[in-house]
């Protein structure tokens, strides 16, 4: 079957590799009708994440029709067409029965080495490094899907893929990154990318009652995007000052709740973001953190702060001690995804969502290398990807 496949800092190919099969009784294959590139994608894309091999396949956002189910799974049968979830968990552990199923206990075969790394293990992931499971990704024409009846979500309506596929991940990770914000009616709200997330966070804190979001990006397309679907305030942050531009918005208080959906390829201005590239070349600062910095300095006291956007390690010159004398809520992690499936899948029946407006190119598997380039560059006006196998 083709696949894209990792080969290095931005080296992403198309090759031929082995069709998935059956490995455990709770396993599912699915055959990919659509497939996106995620910005997180680009972490792995620009070799920010440790332990990645050569030919990996990557993906993590995939949705398609279940060809073959193991002799144990009772949920699904072959044709269901499903959504299948970022995180693989068992649905057994202590953390899945409470509804943290991106803390799965079992689900990471190689949790020594993300334990030794992080203290513990997370959940593994699909086509995310071998640190989280060297699971093969979804870029593919077809997915072996662990703990199947964990797992996929059924679409049993006729909605096309594009407007279920980002039940994958940007949607629930979006929502969850509002939910996490603490949102409380008449809030202002400070999202920081105007990626995907950023955008399905703007939207879903509109949702949970926000008074006011105010979306904060370089990139003009996405800033548009932000004003167009969702009803944004916006801050161009080459134009103007982020922090100065703020607290003019919000009386000098500071917006109430920030949300940090950018992580570790934060680009920032100035000196402070020139040093932090120049110690990731050096191999001395695992991230780029100038948007924590900076949210947490624009968070108003007593705030809350968010942070969907994905770190991979060590970050340098975190501001902790405001973060403490202003006594700020942070709350953080992969989004649990199974725990937003079904609800979420209603809001886009019922019509009071419609995710695909974040798609920007629609191509197939074999444009993957070429779209994963012009995605990093942010050329032609490239926000969100949806490949066909």
């Amino acid at each position: 079957m083709r696949a894209l496949t990792w080969h290095g800092e931005q080296d992403v190919r198309v090759e031929e590799v082995p069709r998935p099969e059956i490995v455990n009784p709770t396993d599912a294959i699915v055959e990919v009708t659509a497939t996106a590139i995620c910005g997180s994608d680009l972490h792995l894309y620009n070799g920010r994440m440790p332990t990645m091999r050569e030919g990996d396949v990557l993906g993590h956002e995939p949705m398609g029709e279940v060809v073959e189910v193991g002799t144990d799974v009772e949920t699904l049968a072959e044709g269901d067409r499903v959504v299948v979830p970022f995180t693989i968990s068992c649905g057994s552990c202590w953390f899945c029965e409470n509804d943290m199923y991106s803390l799965c206990d079992n689900s990471n075969p190689n949790a020594e080495l993300a334990r030794e790394m992080m203290g513990q293990s997370p959940a593994g992931l699909f086509g995310y490094s071998h640190l989280l499971g060297g699971y093969a990704g979804g870029q593919a024409e077809y997915l072996r899907v662990p703990y199947a009846d964990v797992g996929p979500v059924k679409v049993d309506s006729e909605l096309p893929d594009e407007q279920v596929l980002f039940l994958s991940d940007v949607f629930p990770t979006g929502y969850m990154a509002a939910e996490n914000a603490e949102i409380q009616d008449e809030d202002t709200v400070a999202v920081w990318g105007c990626g995907p997330v950023g955008q399905f966070a703007i939207q879903s804190a509109e949702l949970l009652g926000a008074d006011r979001v105010i979306a904060i990006d370089r990139v003009p397309e996405r800033l548009e995007m932000a004003r167009e679907y969702g009803g944004a305030e916006t801050i161009h942050y080459e134009d103007e000052d982020v922090y100065d531009r703020l607290m003019e918005m919000t009386g000098d208080r500071g917006p109430d709740r920030c949300i940090d959906a950018v992580g570790t390829d934060a680009h920032g201005t100035g000196l402070a973001a020139a040093s932090d590239r120049a110690k990731q070349k050096a191999k001395l600062e695992d991230d780029r953190p100038y948007v924590l910095r900076e949210a947490i300095r624009c968070c108003r006291k007593g705030g809350t702060l968010s942070v969907p956007g994905v770190y991979v390690g060590r970050v340098d010159n975190l501001p902790f001690g405001a973060a403490m004398n202003k006594a700020l809520t942070i709350n953080t992690g992969q989004t649990h995804v199974q725990r937003y499936l079904d609800p979420l899948l209603e809001t886009i029946e019922s019509g009071e969502i419609d995710p695909s407006f974040v798609v920007t190119h629609r191509a197939d598997l074999a444009d993957g290398p070429e779209l994963y380039e012009t995605f990093n560059d942010k050329d032609d006006d490239c926000i969100k990807v949806i490949l066909e196998p």
